[in-house]
């Protein structure tokens, strides 16, 4: 009889400890409209890609990286990958056009307020790098590194519809349930 307790408070302190953690999982996903920062992309999109001389390489795409990732992985990956356009890409890229600057700069300002977003998950240590996520960073950063740096921000740029749509898939109020 009292195994049978000590059991059933076992249980009932795991689920307890899971649900916790799982709160906490649900305060690191940003839920944010997307629709202007999408619209402001398909804007320039076939001006990027028109640009984009390697039609047969790819820096998100292909590996199939993103679609990979496990709910606990997508606060660490979203920063990782949030860092690499705002530190990287946006940074890299050099844009002539006044129209494309300005949808380009309409779109960084919105990564770098879903990083600050995101600060406070990370302050907490809720955000936490596991190896899969940091495998699938570094694999975008590697095919990064393997174009010349104007292609790679470029190819990067034209990807970025890739990356927009796994953000609204994940951090999407009802996907934290």
């Amino acid at each position: 009889m009292k195994a049978q307790r000590v059991s059933l408070l076992l249980v009932a302190a795991v689920l307890f400890l899971c649900s916790v953690h799982a709160r906490g999982l649900r305060r690191c996903l940003v839920s944010m409209d997307m629709r202007h920062v999408v619209e402001s992309f398909q804007e320039i999109k076939k001006a990027i890609q028109a640009k984009d001389t390697f039609q047969n390489v790819t820096i998100l795409s292909t590996s199939e990286t993103l679609h990979r990732i496990k709910p606990l992985d997508v606060c660490c990956v979203t920063k990782n990958l949030l860092a690499f356009y705002v530190d990287k890409v946006f940074k890299d890229h050099q844009e002539l056009n006044p129209q494309i600057l300005r949808k380009l700069s309409s779109i960084a300002n919105f990564f770098l307020y879903m990083q600050k977003a995101l600060q406070p998950c990370q302050k907490q240590r809720q955000c936490h790098c596991r190896e899969e996520a940091t495998n699938a960073t570094r694999i975008i950063h590697d095919n990064y590194d393997q174009l010349e740096v104007r292609s790679a921000a470029i190819k990067s740029l034209g990807e970025l519809d890739v990356f927009l749509a796994w953000l609204d898939k994940n951090h999407q109020e009802n996907s934290a349930a």
